[in-house]
């Protein structure tokens, strides 16, 4: 058996890399090789009207990018992703994600999507800003659909601070929410792989409403209480997804889904709580290969 980790073609960071490198060595471990390769190759192309992989000579591909076109012609092609091309897709937009489990029980903030303008010189409507402060009020967050790592995540204080956020991303995919004061610089990360919660941990920060370890936020180990892996384990089975992180926020009446990701680094996890990660996704990805 031979895999393929895949990174994207432009963008690599030392967790970029340890993610690879890190599922690489628990994979050979296992008696399993891959290579880990840029997303620069064009794996697959159209030719004579028909699709073809080049990337040939791999019994399955552990995605690290997010390039939604190259997941779908690579699974076209007979592929097995890890994830699969349709939870990468819904989960790399947040607002597709929380439409996509709205109804089946997952507790959410109120979410509002954001009014997709396609006109850059086309004027807010003062009603958007009445609409979102009768529905949200201050503080409330905007973020863009497409963003990781914290980034792209603005807690807004009032309306002028609305104003100047919404005509800045007014032809970006973006979102609202109401601003859960309860959860402000804390939150919970939560693995799942192949369907079970297999690690947790709260982060925290003291100057940021965000907590994530990259923008300074601190992890300390989380016991998975009945309630949290009961919502996590929903989540990413309804999603369809072999791994991922999922942010669980502190609502006054429990726990609320924030944020669900594909590609969730696991560096910090592994450090905080001392579970090998790398080893239970290598092991769930080895045993699916086998079942196929």
């Amino acid at each position: 058996m031979k895999g393929l980790i895949l990174n994207n073609a432009y963008y690599e960071t030392p967790s970029t890399s340890y993610q690879g490198e890190r599922l690489a060595a628990e994979l050979k471990k296992l008696g399993v090789y891959c290579d880990i390769r840029k997303n620069d190759f064009f794996g697959a192309e159209i030719s004579d009207g028909n699709l073809k992989n080049v990337a040939m000579g791999y019994d399955f591909c552990i995605y690290l990018d997010k390039d939604k076109y190259v997941s779908y012609a690579l699974e076209r092609c007979g592929v097995r992703l890890f994830n699969r091309h349709a939870a990468i897709e819904l989960c790399d937009d947040k607002a597709l994600t929380f439409v996509h489990l709205a109804g089946n029980g997952i507790p959410m903030p109120e979410t509002l999507p954001g009014l997709l303008c396609y006109d850059p010189t086309a004027a807010v409507l003062p009603q958007t800003y009445e609409v979102l402060e009768q529905k949200l009020g201050y503080p409330m967050v905007v973020k863009q659909c497409f963003g990781s790592l914290g980034k792209f995540v603005y807690k807004i204080d009032g309306r002028e601070e609305l104003e100047r956020k919404c005509e800045e991303l007014k032809c970006t995919p973006h979102l609202f929410q109401k601003f859960i004061a309860k959860s402000a610089g804390r939150d919970i990360r939560v693995i799942v792989i192949g369907g079970k919660a297999v690690a947790a941990m709260e982060r925290s920060s003291k100057t940021d409403f965000r907590s994530n370890i990259e923008l300074g936020g601190v992890g300390t180990p989380k016991e998975i209480d009945e309630k949290l892996k009961t919502l996590c384990e929903k989540a990413a089975d309804l999603l369809g997804l072999d791994y991922c992180g999922i942010d669980i926020l502190y609502g006054d009446g429990g726990y609320l889904l924030c944020e669900v990701n594909s590609n969730a680094f696991f560096g910090g996890m592994e450090r905080v709580t001392g579970i090998n990660v790398a080893r239970l996704y290598a092991e769930h990805i080895i045993a699916t290969v086998r079942r196929v």
